[in-house]
């Protein structure tokens, strides 16, 4: 394997930085571990084109700009310089003088490791000597299509999943022992974690990143980030990290005003503020950003294993008047509110990654109407392969913070979504945004009496599982989670101990593993020949049906969901086929808290019309619940589910 050595003689990979497509930046440019003229020590390489001096210092010269300064590369805006004696570990910053003679000292921006917060001092690290083993999965995935596989995500924030105390964080390695086991158990496919990238601030939630290249030190060094990827791969779990290209964070030693000139950010002040956010907009016209971000995502990917990449805010870098009053934006060169630049930028970023990786999952956090967004570049897309359901999630809180008996004048909410549930690659999200600032928890959000505000949550992943996309589940949703998620303090694992949030806990789990087992449920997922309606109609008793297929012609289910506390009798829906139906899911069941109404055995479908179709069923309908039904095989006797 070639070493990461910054080499200040290789004008090929300046000319490729500067001109925006080097997208390995990471192994010339920052501080890399190496030997020189027989002396071991570090290389440093940093692009800062309008300082008038830079110098590296650390502790190992007492921070003293005047030992170890940089050479500036000829025709370019890269300084560098070796330093001997130094080693994995050691602390150290850049020092730069400004053009206007002032001076600043800066974090590296592709440092691989940092100081523990508050501290914001860059380290040394080696990330070449960890010895991967997960060989099998990288193989697996190359192979298998991942639309045409179950996708069920657990968001984790890792700063708040489990606490030793408060801010007493997790190490890396206790994550790996715990996490992983816990996904595993509860059948997830796949860990989506809230930014890793070094932050100060822990309230961002990771979101207001400072070192993109360097894997938060909260929790231990980044190699110990790297065996936990390895045991998620070794243990069949897929790893999606947030990432965040928009904007960064303004503090000092970061990014804003390198050099004490605009470097990342937009030159114009007032498009290099983000307002909403406290936070600097990249300029993603700008090469040299550019082949610093896209190096960055493809770093995670090859670097670290990651499987995909959610892109945080990508509405944020579609539309120049995005949190902006009337006034405070111009019109592009077309007279138009898009942003060409984010545009061509994020065009750009997915055509390089799927080149590289074709198995990559690239998620867009995009909560607008934009079209496209996964659709393939080469047929004017973005270029992602899923986008985040926003709209269905809104829809599906509001329409569930009703109380039942108004739930009929709002059925539309629970219908739309499947108007234009195939115009993108889907992802159904249940996030982390929905339960902050007020918001309450997903439990919280139900309305009703205690067993109500269960019930209610039950029908929802219910319904959840059964609608067209891709799933995810912010952690503390499978139990119960009462009050609303604090990033400083770990969920209420404490509730477990008591019934109902310990029977939520085993529904999800129960629910999470028959969506798994079940391919008609996923296989056809981008498809409506993987879905058909059986009634969308019924409004005035709030009931849906529907029926998902698998790729198997033989292979569906009915998904009935009850949006109301009233148990309906003798409800009749049209079925496919005829022959013998058997109950295989109920929310209902009373071993996860559910009121045990049930339909039993195999019920036959008579030769009745009924929703345009030859055949019916008769069942009844649990209060606030979904239940699952499936046909009766001719091989098949004394069908029942144990759960």
């Amino acid at each position: 394997m070639k070493k990461w050595v910054a080499s200040p003689t290789n004008g090929y990979d300046r000319y490729l930085y500067h001109q925006g497509t080097h997208y390995a930046s990471y192994t010339f440019l920052g501080g890399h571990l190496g030997v020189e003229d027989g002396q071991e020590g570090a290389r440093f390489a940093v692009w800062a084109p309008r300082a008038q001096r830079v110098s590296v210092v650390g502790d190992f010269n007492g921070w003293d700009g005047r030992k170890h300064r940089l050479s500036k590369m000829p025709d370019s805006g890269i300084w560098s310089a070796f330093v001997p004696g130094l080693k994995e570990g050691d602390i150290y910053k850049y020092e730069l003088v400004t053009s206007q003679g002032a001076l600043s000292l800066k974090a590296d921006p592709f440092a691989f490791w940092a100081e523990k917060k508050p501290k914001t001092a860059s380290r040394l690290c080696d990330l070449q000597s960890y010895s991967w083993q997960d060989q099998a999965w990288q193989a697996k995935q190359t192979a298998e299509d991942h639309f045409a596989r179950p996708m069920l995500i657990y968001e984790v924030h890792l700063g708040s999943w489990r606490q030793h105390g408060y801010e007493e964080y997790y190490s890396y390695q206790e994550l790996t022992e715990e996490l992983v086991d816990y996904v595993v158990e509860m059948g997830y496919t796949h860990i989506e974690l809230l930014p890793v990238m070094e932050h100060p601030f822990d309230g961002s939630w990771g979101y207001q990143t400072m070192g993109y290249y360097a894997a938060t030190s909260r929790h231990g060094h980044p190699r110990d980030f790297m065996a936990f990827i390895d045991r998620c791969h070794q243990h069949g779990i897929g790893v999606i990290l947030d990432w965040v290209p928009g904007h960064f964070v303004k503090d000092d030693p970061g990014l804003r005003l390198f050099d004490g000139t605009p470097c990342y950010e937009y030159e114009e002040a007032r498009r290099a503020e983000n307002k909403g956010w406290g936070t600097s907009n990249f300029d993603l016209g700008k090469t040299e950003v550019q082949s610093f971000l896209i190096s960055n995502a493809l770093f995670w990917l090859d670097v670290f294993h990651l499987d995909g990449l959610r892109v945080d805010a990508v509405a944020s870098m579609l539309y120049l008047d995005y949190g902006r009053e009337p006034g405070e934006w111009n019109p592009n060169s077309q007279g138009g509110r898009e942003n060409l630049e984010g545009i061509a930028f994020l065009r750009k970023l997915n055509k390089e990654i799927f080149a590289r990786f074709p198995g990559a999952l690239m998620m867009a956090e995009e909560s607008t109407a934009w079209p496209l967004v996964t659709m393939p570049t080469y047929l004017g897309g973005l270029g992602f392969n899923y986008k985040w359901n926003m709209g269905w999630m809104n829809d599906m809180l509001r329409y569930m913070k009703e109380d039942p008996i108004h739930r009929k004048y709002h059925h539309n909410l629970v219908t739309f979504s499947f108007m234009y549930a195939f115009s993108e690659n889907f992802v159904l999200p249940l996030s982390h945004d929905e339960v902050v600032h007020g918001k309450h928890s997903l439990l919280d959000k139900m309305p009703g009496d205690y067993w109500q505000m269960f019930a209610n949550l039950r029908a929802l992943l219910g319904y959840m599982m059964g609608h067209p996309g891709k799933k995810l589940l912010f952690m503390g949703y499978e139990f119960g989670q009462f009050i609303e998620w604090k990033y400083d303090e770990d969920l209420d694992w404490h509730l477990l101990d008591y019934p109902m949030h310990r029977q939520m806990w085993e529904y999800s789990k129960a629910l999470n593993h028959f969506y798994t087992e079940n391919p008609s449920l996923w296989e056809l997922d981008q498809s409506w020949s993987g879905f058909s309606w059986i009634d969308a109609n019924d409004s005035e008793q709030s009931v849906l049906s529907f029926i998902r297929r698998g790729k198997d012609a033989t292979d569906f289910l009915l998904v009935v969901v009850n949006f109301t506390p009233v148990v309906r009798e003798a409800y009749r829906i049209g079925v496919p086929e005829p022959g013998a139906y058997v109950e295989v899911f109920n929310s209902d069941d009373p071993k996860w808290g559910g009121s045990g109404q049930a339909n039993e055995g195999p019920i036959e479908a008579e030769p009745e019309p009924w929703h345009n179709r030859e055949h019916s069923l008769e069942l009844r309908l649990p209060p606030l619940a979904t239940i699952f039904l499936r046909k009766v095989q001719d091989t098949e006797r004394n069908l029942s589910w144990e759960g």
